[in-house]
């Protein structure tokens, strides 16, 4: 049956206008994305039939392009879609930071970071850099590297510390095995670069390491 001979109340995007998109399960919002379904399919069926396919949505909005158009129904326009759906998200969790202290703000900066780098399949370093108010000036990943770690230069840090004039800063940098408890190396690593900020005068006010689902923060844990 097509959703058009649906009741209006179980209709998506007739629930979502009513109900709000809290209401809708992950199909339905997914639906909502594609649109339209294939032939004996509609765009619901789709929905859980790719979700089927991927396991979860998380699994899905962080799935690569040949994985992503190698199901029926979807293609390279829809992938380009959803990636710019995706970094619209990202870029409003950081207009959010920008305009406030990230200091009273710890989930939103949390949640940024995360919603930036978790899904990596290897490792990315990334600094938040911050005015004397400590609001965000701007945010760049640094440096990359393997499934095994990242290659990070103080040096680089400080240079671009400096480019920006901050005042602070907040590290941050993923785990791809998921597991987000701090090595020694991390550990190390945040020592050299606060001591090399600490000679111009930059405060690093935290390094957050972003893990499955969660992120682990030094200041939290009295590692700085």
């Amino acid at each position: 049956m097509a959703i058009s001979d649906w009741p209006v109340c179980d209709r998506p995007r007739e629930k979502l206008l009513q109900r709000g998109p809290h209401a809708l399960s992950d199909a339905e919002l997914l639906a909502i994305f594609l649109r339209t379904g294939v032939a004996g399919l509609s765009a619901v069926d789709l929905a859980r039939q790719v979700l089927g396919r991927f396991g979860n949505l998380r699994a899905l909005l962080e799935a690569d392009c040949r994985a992503f158009c190698s199901v029926r129904g979807l293609g390279t326009a829809k992938y380009a879609q959803l990636q710019a759906v995706l970094e619209m998200a990202r870029r409003h969790l950081l207009e959010n930071l920008q305009r406030h202290d990230t200091l009273q703000n710890p989930r939103d900066t949390r949640r940024y970071l995360t919603a930036r780098l978790r899904s990596h399949p290897y490792e990315v370093f990334a600094c938040l850099f911050l005015d004397n108010r400590h609001r965000v000036i701007a945010c760049e990943e640094l440096f990359r590297g393997t499934i095994d770690g990242a290659s990070v230069h103080p040096r680089e840090v400080v240079r671009r510390s400096l480019h920006h004039n901050a005042a602070a800063v907040i590290l941050a940098h993923n785990h791809p095995s998921g597991v987000a408890e701090p090595s020694e190396a991390d550990r190390r690593l945040t020592r050299r670069l606060r001591d090399a900020l600490g000679l111009i005068d930059v405060r690093v006010l935290d390094h957050l390491v972003i893990g499955d689902g969660e992120a682990v923060s030094f200041a939290e844990r009295g590692l700085l």
